[in-house]
């Protein structure tokens, strides 16, 4: 007589518990050692172990049964035995492991071809060709919605396409042997990708698959960790895992492992996958990279694998607008045409710290805005679902002058006459060359040098608007990004990350401060700075009509920046200097900064004036002094010190007073005193 023991341990207390050998196999290995003649392993997983016992005169299911407690208790504790748990059944009553497994997939081909009969109209063509065709139709046409993702739609059309030539083959298992490898940013519609690929391939039946949230699995590998395994262990135990007999979708997410997938470990990993993937569609996820790389990670994954590549291009600001639409017409509000242009700057806003994600990241911007006209609502008493310019722009931490021409933003700005001037001589250079073909058309990228604070970016976002003014830039917008921004964290993933930021750009400003980031000068040829510099003059170059790129920085680095690039220089002729402001010009700053939101006593204008009067020059000149980035930081200090008094004073108007600004100018970041050299001795004060 045959009996069959299941032993099973949670995956949690198995993770706690990886000291050397994995506790089942463990238990495994003493049984077999033991009990050789008696004893057959069915199945061994990460979570689960399958014996066979054979039982004779004195070796039974239970004495197994029992060794296998005393052995757990030795190594890990009676008190842990608690953990195990164990089923024993007649082996009689169930079929064999493998003959279990041919007999669903027996199943599973006869409802196939089924399907394909009745797909290829040899058996009810009638009663069931309309719901087995219209719910493919159905399931491409909600694919075919899908805003981009041409190269997935084109791989969705295929798969009906050829699904009545495999029925014809009887080749079943073309469909769940082959694997995919998406190329997909975040935020740009991966979950929903893989849960139209299952819904797919449960309208063509190629397989039953599950349903709902049990369809789609998705699972990120950790980075390498030297020999271990660990990385691998959730994706295995989830294959090892799955009861049902039904097809899922199961998403690995190897981002980590792009430098490696060519390794000794990870191509055993592939291999135990190749193994247990029978009931799973298995897809492979990778970043958005370039098709060279791609075709790289596709080769190398290849060898043990049939792969396709199926790569999904970043939205354009077109493309993320046409999706906002269709998200706010759920909710059944509608925008007016001429504020969509403050939506494009609040994204723009968005990705200006290199960090965006796609959809995710507009859907945000989405429940913000409708929670404003649902508050706006509110207050007014009315219930109106068109969105206005009004509404988009308060979305917009720039919009504040919005109603401004250009050039009188620029005539604002405190200081700098000189290089206002030197703007206007540029733009009336950039015109007369537009205007007039026998005038060789001026290359329009720039350098802003200086130090921080000095109104590099306020000026570039200024020149912006100008140029859109003036009909030298279509769009106008302003997008900006510091120099390292532009680099991917893998292989092959910069030139294409860095094209996108400038595709963003296209007619507008693409400000890139600290671009001397780009390059180190310290001949790594493993930087990524160097591979978007690349791409940047070749978009430069390609785009010098339709694209201003203004790189900023320190004057010195920036020298370095244009010797260690050749042809940079020769693209960005215009070099505009930032001179530090002057101690009137700082305090002008904070005046302008006090009138926008607060009112000011005299005396503490008259306090704010000595204040600045009383910087020394050796902190005017230094390459420290962040100029008007430093009195922002004094204002804000000073207004918060006099919320927080106004909030105790229990007073409504808020006015800056001379002890709010004493009190900040008294905080150590605000103080200019000499350090005092300690002497030697007693001396009185």
């Amino acid at each position: 007589m045959k009996q069959k023991i299941v032993v099973e341990l949670k995956s949690s207390w198995v993770l706690a518990h990886k000291d050397g050998e994995l506790p089942l196999r463990y238990l495994m290995r003493l049984v077999k050692e033991t009990y050789e003649e008696f004893v057959r392993v069915e199945r061994e997983a990460f979570i689960s172990l399958s014996l066979v016992v054979t039982e004779s005169d004195t070796i039974t299911a239970q004495v197994v049964q029992r060794f296998i407690v005393a052995k757990f208790a030795e190594r890990y504790g009676q008190s842990e035995v608690s953990q195990l748990s164990m089923s024993v059944t007649p082996y009689e009553d169930i079929l064999d492991a493998e003959d279990r497994k041919d007999e669903e997939e027996r199943k599973a081909d006869k409802r196939t071809e089924e399907f394909f009969e009745r797909l290829l109209g040899k058996t009810n063509p009638q009663a069931n060709a309309e719901e087995t065709l219209g719910t493919a139709e159905e399931q491409l046409e909600k694919i075919n919605a899908l805003i981009g993702a041409e190269e997935f739609k084109a791989l969705a059309e295929e798969m009906v396409q050829v699904a009545p030539s495999i029925a014809r083959s009887k080749t079943l298992n073309i469909f769940t042997y082959q694997t995919y490898l998406f190329s997909i940013n975040d935020g740009y519609g991966l979950s929903t990708c893989l849960k139209r690929l299952a819904e797919l391939l449960g309208a063509l039946r190629i397989r039953e698959v599950e349903r709902d949230e049990r369809a789609v699995v998705e699972i990120k590998l950790a980075p390498p960790k030297g020999e271990s395994a660990e990385p691998f262990e959730p994706v295995i135990e989830r294959l090892d895992s799955t009861l049902s007999k039904k097809l899922q979708v199961l998403c690995i997410d190897i981002s980590e492992w792009i430098n490696d997938t060519g390794t000794k470990k990870f191509k055993q990993f592939l291999l135990q996958i190749e193994r247990k993937m029978c009931n799973h569609i298995i897809v492979f996820r990778i970043p958005f990279v370039d098709k060279e790389v791609l075709e790289q990670i596709r080769d190398s994954l290849s060898d043990i694998m049939f792969v396709r590549t199926v790569s999904f291009a970043p939205m354009s600001n077109d493309e993320l607008t046409t999706w906002a639409k269709a998200e706010l017409a759920k909710y059944n509000f509608t925008v007016q045409d001429d504020a969509w242009q403050y939506f494009v700057e609040r994204l723009s806003e968005e990705k200006s710290d290199g960090r965006f994600y796609g959809l995710n990241t507009v859907r945000k911007v989405i429940r913000e805005l409708l929670y404003k006209v649902h508050l706006k609502n509110a207050k007014l008493g009315k219930d109106d679902s068109v969105i206005t310019q009004a509404d988009m722009k308060a979305l917009c931490a720039n919009a504040e002058h919005a109603h401004l021409s250009g050039y009188e933003m620029l005539k604002s700005l405190v200081g700098n006459d000189k290089l206002k001037e030197q703007i206007k001589q540029i733009v009336s250079q950039i015109l007369l060359a537009r205007s007039d073909d026998s005038v060789k058309t001026p290359c329009i990228h720039m350098r802003f040098v200086g130090n921080p604070g000095t109104g590099k970016t306020t000026v570039a976002r200024i020149l912006g608007k100008i140029l859109k003014e003036e009909g030298v830039l279509r769009v106008g917008g302003f997008f900006e990004y510091a120099g390292r921004d532009f680099c991917g964290r893998f292989i092959g993933e910069t030139a294409p990350k860095t094209s996108s930021m400038c595709r963003d750009a296209y007619g507008s400003v693409l400000f890139i401060d600290e671009a001397y980031s780009l390059f180190r000068g310290d001949g790594n040829d493993r930087d990524y700075g160097r591979e978007a510099l690349d791409t940047l003059i070749a978009e430069m170059e390609n785009h010098r009509s339709d694209l201003v790129v203004i790189m900023a920085g320190y004057t010195e680095e920036m020298q370095t920046l244009m010797r260690g690039n050749a042809g940079l220089a020769s693209r960005m002729p215009y070099i505009l200097e930032f001179p530090n402001f002057t101690r009137e010009e700082l305090y002008q700053i904070f005046v302008s900064m006090t009138s926008s939101k607060f009112k000011a006593e005299k005396e503490t204008l008259e306090c704010a004036k000595a204040y600045f009067e009383s910087i020394p020059d050796s902190v005017l000149q230094s390459k420290e002094f962040s100029n008007a980035r430093f009195v922002r930081n004094l204002y804000e200090r000073t207004w918060a010190k006099a919320v927080m008094r106004c909030q105790l004073e229990k007073k409504k108007n808020i006015t800056l007073t001379k002890d709010d600004f004493e009190r900040s100018v008294a905080d150590k970041e605000f103080k200019f005193n000499e350090k005092k050299k300690n002497r030697l001795g007693f001396f009185e004060n």
